[in-house]
């Protein structure tokens, strides 16, 4: 069952760029086997962090299936498809033809504002054209537009293909009622780093994690100590990383961690316009952090 597949910790893996903005296939091999040696339970493909508004189509596709020849099946992928034109996405989606790829993650129709109304018959189009099981994506700091408990529970009871969500609104009386109403296979997915571990006390199954790209071991125990009950331990480790998450975040995503795996020898800290890295005062507190908890 893809839920057993996509419990736990989730990598948003970034897109690594070389000094002329080509990308950095070689350093995206290395960071996809950090990745499956240090406890990533699945990864995700072409989404936020991957600055994927900056790739072309072509782009996009190489490093989907730059990724799923890279991990050969020892983990499962997760595909960003998503936009604010619902026959581009169907259209995609019905077309796609990728083995090794597990489901599809769809962000809300940004910069148009639909409705209610509007996105479930979005995903609604979506979930009958997919050949794989869909994973809502509701992120409206991004798009401007919030998915309510009430559109997300009626599209996880009508659709069975539609197997969770990545909830980043931030709402926990939202994502809560998510989770206490919802059915039973369907998953909540936390979308943002610094809340994973509360959400999980709730009923949450994991994370798609930004902070995980540098610090896969670690947060990967946080969310399975969590999931096992041990919230304790999982505080522990919560508390440490408080700090450098929200520095991670303080000048857009994924500036911050690109300084991190830079800072690490990973990438070369490059990100596309309009994109840009951090700035020097930003990068010296990251680098500091950085150096407390090694």
């Amino acid at each position: 069952m893809i839920n057993n597949k996509l419990t736990g910790m989730g990598v948003a893996l970034i897109t690594p760029f070389k000094t002329d903005e080509s990308i950095d296939f070689e350093a995206m091999a290395r960071l996809i086997e950090f990745q499956i040696k240090n406890g990533t339970d699945y990864l995700v493909v072409c989404g936020t962090t991957a600055e994927t508004p900056t790739l072309t189509a072509d782009e996009m596709e190489q490093v989907a299936r730059f990724a799923v020849e890279c991990v050969g099946g020892r983990l499962p992928i997760v595909l960003g498809i998503g936009g604010n034109s619902t026959k581009a996405v169907v259209d995609k989606i019905a077309a796609f033809d990728m083995p090794g790829v597990h489901a599809i993650l769809s962000v809300t129709p940004y910069y148009n504002k639909p409705s209610q109304e509007g996105l479930y018959q979005h995903y609604a189009a979506i979930a009958k054209a997919s050949p794989l099981p869909i994973l809502l994506y509701n992120v409206p700091g991004r798009t401007g537009v919030n998915m309510l408990a009430t559109t997300t529970l009626r599209l996880a009871n009508e659709f069975p293909n539609i197997c969770g969500i990545k909830e980043a609104s931030g709402n926990f009386s939202q994502i809560d009622d998510i989770i206490k109403n919802k059915p039973a296979d369907f998953m909540v997915i936390s979308g943002d780093d610094a809340i994973t571990f509360p959400l999980i006390t709730l009923g949450a199954v994991g994370v798609i994690s930004v902070i995980g790209n540098a610090f896969p071991r670690e947060f990967s125990r946080m969310v399975r100590l969590a999931l096992e009950g041990d919230y304790a331990s999982a505080r522990q480790i919560h508390h440490r990383f408080t700090e450098l998450i929200e520095l991670l975040f303080v000048e857009g995503n994924p500036a911050g961690v690109k300084s991190m795996l830079a800072l690490m020898g990973y990438i070369e800290n490059k990100l596309r316009l309009p994109l840009v890295p951090n700035t020097i005062k930003t990068y010296e507190k990251i680098k500091f952090v950085l150096n407390q908890l090694n």
